[in-house]
This record gives structure tokens, C-alpha cells and sequence, in this order.
């Protein structure tokens, strides 16, 4: 397990949303990416979790919606890694598994790709 402050695992989040090729987030619009700790207790245990619309089920998408949303749970990736490099490439998984989500990519697709 490793430990990192709150403010620091908001900084390597960025920093690897920022690194991510521009063909992947490119139509990536209206998306708010937040970092959690997953309650105890609360199955299952996630690193994260995509709430939303996604781009191949939406109809007109307008004023007045509410932004989608990527979440990040904080504790359960750092209980999974060993070390921060293990942690930056479990956030890199983890956004761009959910990113996929955004755009319609279903949990066996991701899998096929290598995002899950």
C-alpha cells in the first residue's frame, strides 16, 4: 500500500489526464473528474466509476445538464499499489477505462482494448 497526501494524488491525477494522447480526450465535453475515498463497506470495491450519459445513448444534450461524472476512489488504488509508480499507472488505467465509458465502450470492449 502506499500513502499520498490528498493534494498531491489531485496533482498526479492531472498530471496524467494531461498526458493522455489528444485522440483520446478529444469530444471529451461537459466531464467532471473527482477524487473520492469509496466508503467502507459499500461492494463493489471500485478505483473508479463513470456516472453519466454516454455519447452513443445520448439524445439532444442541452442547457441546463448537469455535467457527467468520473470518479476517482482514492483509497482502494492506493490499497492496490505498491508504490507511486504503481499508483500513477493504476490512475492512468483507471481514467482511460472510464473515459471509455464516456464514449459508449462497454466493460467487455475495454477489456479487449486493455483498459479494464
Amino acid at each position: 500500500m502506499v500513502e499520498i497526501s490528498d493534494d498531491d494524488f489531485e496533482r498526479m491525477v492531472s498530471e496524467v489526464f494531461d498526458a493522455l494522447p489528444d485522440d483520446m480526450v478529444r469530444g471529451l465535453e461537459n466531464v467532471g473528474i473527482v477524487v473520492e475515498n469509496q466508503p467502507a463497506g459499500q461492494w463493489p470495491r471500485l478505483y473508479g466509476l463513470y456516472r453519466g450519459h454516454p455519447l452513443t445513448k445520448r439524445g439532444v444534450y442541452g442547457f441546463g445538464e448537469l455535467p457527467d461524472r468520473i470518479t476517482l476512489y482514492k483509497n482502494n488504488m492506493q490499497e492496490h499499489s505498491a508504490d507511486l509508480d504503481a499508483l500513477r499507472t493504476r490512475v492512468r488505467i483507471t481514467l482511460v477505462h472510464e473515459i471509455g465509458h464516456y464514449f459508449g465502450l462497454d466493460d467487455a470492449r475495454l477489456q479487449e482494448l486493455g483498459w479494464a
